[in-house]
């Protein structure tokens, strides 16, 4: 019975001690590179477009976007200032397409993504 007991305890242990590490192992690395000083505000921005955006939108500096209605994130500038949009980020962009998800951005993420949209402008027209 001891025997029982000791082997619960011992696998109820290792468990608690694992499942942290498994789930927040992660995110701890996530922020910890995005905290870098090493990482200009424009590079996150272009990682956070890359991951969240690019399955419909261009996001770089030449290029098609993937889903044709999307517009591409270098001639955003063309149809309102890029600073502007920095409100609508924090706020939660609700656009009339349904394919388009609500999504609202940190502080941050704000900061970063404008700073990256600021730099692609100017390859707008290719």
């Amino acid at each position: 019975m001891k025997r029982l007991a000791a082997l619960g305890y011992l696998i109820a242990l290792v468990g608690c001690e694992s499942l942290p590490a498994e789930t927040s192992a992660a995110p701890i690395e996530v922020e910890a590179a995005s905290l870098s000083s090493d990482v200009s505000a424009e590079q996150r921005g272009a990682e956070y477009a890359r991951v969240k955006c690019s399955s419909c939108h261009s996001v770089g500096r030449v290029g098609d976007s993937p889903l044709a209605a999307a517009p591409r994130f270098r001639s955003l500038g063309l149809r309102y200032p890029v600073e502007n949009l920095a409100e609508a980020f924090a706020e939660g962009i609700d656009t009339a397409h349904p394919a388009m998800p609500e999504f609202v951005l940190s502080s941050r993420e704000n900061t970063d993504l404008i700073a990256y949209l600021k730099s692609i402008q100017s390859s707008a027209n290719r």
